[in-house]
């Protein structure tokens, strides 16, 4: 018994001896800093940027011609397909010739009658003027025959003018390709009145784009040739002064390189020509606050239909010296932006800065970084100013492509994967 006495208070003290080497150990373990933070990072440069504005625009024809009926009359002959190509001079239309071919005839039946009414008068004057010498003939009888032969002559460029107008009328009966162009869908058809009380457009032909061909009215066509193609956009007032402006004084000739324009399809594809500018409105639309810009691109092989939308962009300045970074590495929080600047000593500092234009997957910084400073292009979310980083350098290029494609969304899964839990 006395020896349990002993024991017990020794074993105690083990016990308790244990137990503080323990806590010691969980209270070191607990105060040790954490592992630094496995970041990639990428070096600011500055570069000369050009400032690019985009907008989307509307594509038509170069030039519209609109292919009307200029005489009345029934049409007779539809000569073309529709939606193909057309030379010029080809002819197109055909209306019923044979009430202008009899007009034609009356008109020249008059112009004879006419000469021969002139013929007439002036052999009075021939035969008067002797007459007169001998005083066989008053002066005054004379005199009305000379003006008798005036007024003939003058009924005959009349006859006569009327023959010219009835031969172009005639000529107007066979309607002719204006251009070498792509064709519309006609809107008439043999058989149809055509040109009665107004112009009648048969088809329109445009010029340039050649593109697609839009009726205006239940007879209509229209033609366009199909070597250039104009994209219409219109540029928000609040850059017009640094942009239309830009533009403007380049349409007019001023120095400098000429403003070179690309145009981005439907399908994010770039057309292959670039375009040039051919047109600012004088004034901006008081309704929209906009103004209207045209330019003018290649089309060979006829690529680019009228009446497409698409995206035009254009480098309206050049920004020098611009700093970039990726746009991942700028992070936003209750309207003001930073990036996590490394230091030297592999510690973490957040520093403001100002983003300007996005360009790709980098950005414009107007202040607040330095070309040459390292920042932090992925893992950001995981570090805090101060804190102590496990950097790994990426070229910026890559980290700008990694950026893109973190932003481009995956396609979604089909209507049967997402019933079938697939």
């Amino acid at each position: 018994m006395n020896s349990f006495v002993i024991r017990a208070p020794r074993a105690f003290f083990f016990l308790s001896v244990f137990a503080f080497v323990a806590c010691d150990k969980a209270e070191q373990k607990a105060a040790a800093p954490p592992p630094p933070a496995v970041v990639k990072i990428a070096e600011s440069v500055s570069r000369d940027m050009p400032i690019t504005v985009d907008a989307v625009g509307q594509t038509r024809g170069n030039a519209e011609i609109d292919i009307s009926a200029r005489v009345e009359g029934f049409l007779e002959t539809v000569n073309f397909k529709d939606g193909t190509f057309v030379k010029k001079g080809q002819r197109l239309y055909t209306i019923d010739s044979r009430p202008f071919g009899a007009a034609l005839a009356e008109a020249k039946a008059k112009v004879a009658q006419a000469q021969a009414e002139a013929q007439r008068v002036h052999q009075d004057v021939v035969r008067y003027e002797p007459l007169v010498a001998k005083n066989a003939v008053s002066v005054q009888d004379l005199e009305t025959a000379k003006a008798n032969e005036r007024a003939q002559q003058s009924a005959v460029a009349a006859a006569q003018a009327a023959v010219q107008k009835a031969q172009i009328d005639l000529g107007y009966t066979t309607v002719l390709a204006p251009d070498d162009g792509l064709i519309g869908v006609t809107e008439v058809f043999p058989g149809t009145l055509v040109g009665k009380g107004s112009t009648t457009l048969l088809r329109g032909c445009r010029r340039s784009i050649r593109s697609r061909c839009a009726s205006a009215s239940p007879s209509v066509t229209t033609c366009s040739t199909p070597s250039d193609v104009k994209l219409a956009w219109w540029l928000p007032d609040s850059l017009r002064v640094g942009a239309a402006n830009n533009a403007a004084g380049n349409a007019a000739g001023d120095d400098g390189p000429p403003l070179q324009f690309q145009m981005i399809l439907a399908d994010g594809s770039t057309h292959p020509y670039p375009g040039t500018l051919s047109f600012v409105d004088r004034n901006v639309d008081d309704k929209t606050g906009t103004i209207r810009l045209e330019a003018s691109f290649p089309n060979p092989g006829n690529i680019v239909r009228p009446g497409q939308f698409a995206r035009v962009r254009a480098a309206v300045s050049i920004k020098k010296n611009a700093v970039l970074v990726t746009q991942g590495a700028v992070v936003e929080a209750q309207g003001i932006n930073s990036v996590a600047v490394v230091k030297a000593d592999d510690t973490v500092e957040m520093r403001v800065v100002k983003p300007a234009e996005r360009i790709g997957g980098l950005v414009i910084l107007d202040s607040g970084l330095k070309a040459g400073e390292r920042v932090i292009v992925e893992g950001i979310q995981k570090v805090r100013a101060g804190s102590k980083v496990k950097p790994t350098l990426v070229p910026l290029e890559e980290a700008s492509a990694a950026t893109l494609n973190a932003a481009t969304p995956a396609p979604a899964a089909s209507a049967s994967a997402a019933a079938t839990g697939g």
